[in-house]
């Protein structure tokens, strides 16, 4: 499968996450995930919701040697993110994304 080298998403899809979020590298190699949950932020209004999803791939596009696959979930106020494995850096990106967005709470990485 060939791979684009960071896709992001943060608009509404009607396919499921699973069929959209990559499992594996371009050479085969499985990718890592985490998410981060957003409290409250479509309850915010449209600009600040606008500024918080621009913040957060501000930070994903400094991370784009890793970074694979990004979805933002705003009905579930959900960030998911495909990475490539390498040690530490899903804290690492997590950590600058609370830099910018304080409210993001690492939820779950696998």
């Amino acid at each position: 499968m060939n791979l684009p080298k960071l896709s992001v998403q943060f608009e509404a899809s009607s396919e499921p996450l699973r069929k959209r979020a990559p499992s594996h590298d371009e050479h085969g190699k499985a990718l890592c995930d985490f998410m981060m949950l957003v409290p409250g932020l479509k309850e915010k209004p449209q600009h600040l919701i606008n500024s918080t999803l621009q913040d957060v791939h501000l930070i994903l596009m400094r991370f784009n040697h890793v970074v694979v696959f990004a979805d933002f979930n705003l009905k579930l106020n959900l960030l998911w993110v495909s990475i490539k494995p390498v040690n530490g850096i899903r804290l690492e990106i997590a950590s600058a994304i609370q830099e910018l967005v304080p409210e993001a709470k690492l939820v779950s990485h696998i």
